[in-house]
């Protein structure tokens, strides 16, 4: 999956999800979102090492599990669109995965550069996020984000995803 974002008002791309036919993505805001030209697509399998670079740059303190490149690399050969990538310049600006489990989708490990950050990459990606679990059934997402984040937590909440107050999460890590 490809989206092309740039300078040029209501600009788009088409995209193609692992051999599919070209698809038009259904993001058009009919406003320009960044000054900047980027794509975000599907992350090739040779390019998890830079994004673990992009995420290690960019960790959160709240991140208590390290990202390891068997755990990337077993990530897109299971879903090999659920590790999108924003591109600038030749360069991977952003990171975001999505995944289903055919029903309900989480969106975690978003990234997006420092220098990068407030020109649009960050919703780009979750729009696109969004699209790809539409694709597979999804109906609802869920954003994992540290409470204690306030820039992630302003972030998402922007993007349309409120914090539920209803609901927690358990974890264990194994």
């Amino acid at each position: 999956m490809s989206t092309r974002h740039s300078t040029n008002e209501g600009s788009r791309r088409s995209s193609v999800v692992s051999g599919i036919s070209p698809l038009r993505l259904p993001i058009d805001y009919g406003i320009r979102l960044s000054v900047m030209d980027f794509d975000v697509r599907a992350c090739r399998p040779s390019e998890a090492p830079t994004v673990l670079e992009l995420w290690e740059l960019t960790r959160s303190e709240h991140a208590t599990m390290p990202d390891q490149l068997d755990d990337v690399q077993r990530l897109l050969a299971r879903d090999p669109s659920s590790l999108l990538v924003a591109e600038a310049g030749g360069e991977i600006v952003g990171a975001l995965i999505a995944v289903s489990d055919g029903w309900r989708g989480n969106m975690y490990r978003l990234a997006v550069h420092v220098e990068q950050r407030r020109a649009g990459i960050g919703l780009a990606l979750v729009r696109a996020g969004e699209w790809h679990l539409r694709g597979q059934g999804v109906n609802r997402v869920t954003a994992l984000v540290a409470y204690d984040d306030d820039i992630a937590v302003s972030f998402w909440e922007a993007a349309g995803y409120p914090q539920d107050r209803a609901i927690g999460r358990h974890v264990r890590n194994l």
